[in-house]
């Protein structure tokens, strides 16, 4: 695949390698590089499923990645460069740990107030903090829900929620389907801007081992590909998190996240 290095893309790719929030391994930080080698790698094509080639330099580009200095503020390096980058394109941003997706969806709801956000994940990363920490990858959709920077939350593939988190999913009206419930996008009157986060740890760890918290029982990635084709309204950004390359198995990992890239840039540019 021969990917844009930067410029004018409709849709943007860009790294956020931080992963200091993680509660039990480190190495998500190293995902976006592994992401795009794979993604330049010449065992595929640029083709995705929907009939979009993200090899086009019009539809798809590199901006690299954000650069976190020592001491300074993640968060806010984070957030400004979401904002930036969401008045330009619709960007795919590379985790990362998944507190990564708080600031990416502060940014962008600089411009989006009203999103809808679909999450995919083993976890409902609900907890009030978890380690005495608020910033935890185990909770940003409680603060991103505290601030109302999303009017909708809907999580797909969940099998790890206990009487904490369902407490915090009533509190917040959050739209739980648990993993083997099929969802029916059509009943569910999504419109608007939409924001998808996709924590690779929904996959079954036999699809994805490359991940921090496997967890057993999960989605199949044609089953994961086939609710991310349905997915309603018009997605406006998107992220891919905690890949952790320490815990790959040759490669396998790296090359289930670029696919995920390439069809959320098909499903982003219909």
């Amino acid at each position: 695949m021969r990917m844009a290095d930067a410029g004018k893309g409709r849709m943007r790719l860009l790294g956020v390698p931080w992963d200091a929030n993680s509660s039990f391994l480190r190495g998500a930080a190293q995902a976006p590089g592994k992401i795009r080698e794979a993604l330049k790698c010449d065992a595929s094509n640029a083709w995705s499923e929907t009939g979009i080639d993200t090899g086009a330099r019009e539809t798809f580009g590199d901006v690299g990645d954000v650069e976190f200095a020592s001491g300074g503020d993640w968060f806010a390096k984070t957030e400004d460069a979401a904002g930036k980058l969401a008045k330009e394109c619709k960007p795919i941003f590379l985790g990362g740990d998944h507190s990564v997706t708080y600031p990416l969806v502060s940014g962008v709801a600089r411009k989006f107030p009203k999103l809808t956000i679909v999450h995919f994940d083993a976890h409902p990363d609900l907890y009030e903090e978890f380690g005495n920490n608020r910033y935890s990858h185990a909770s940003p959709f409680a603060r991103i829900m505290e601030e109302k920077l999303a009017s909708r939350l809907i999580q797909i593939g969940i099998r790890t929620m206990n009487a904490h988190q369902r407490e915090q999913a009533s509190k917040f009206d959050v739209e739980v389907f648990r993993c083997g419930n099929e969802v029916d996008f059509l009943e569910m009157a999504i419109e608007g801007p939409v924001y998808v986060s996709i924590d690779v740890d929904v996959l079954d760890p036999a699809f994805a081992p490359g991940v921090s918290h496997r967890e057993p029982g999960g989605m199949s990635m044609r089953e994961l590909i086939r609710h991310l084709h349905a997915v309603p309204g018009t997605i406006v950004a998107a992220d891919v998190v905690e890949f952790n390359p320490e815990r790959d198995m040759d490669g396998m990992t790296a090359t289930v996240c670029a696919k995920l890239v390439k069809e959320l840039v098909g499903v982003m540019g219909r």
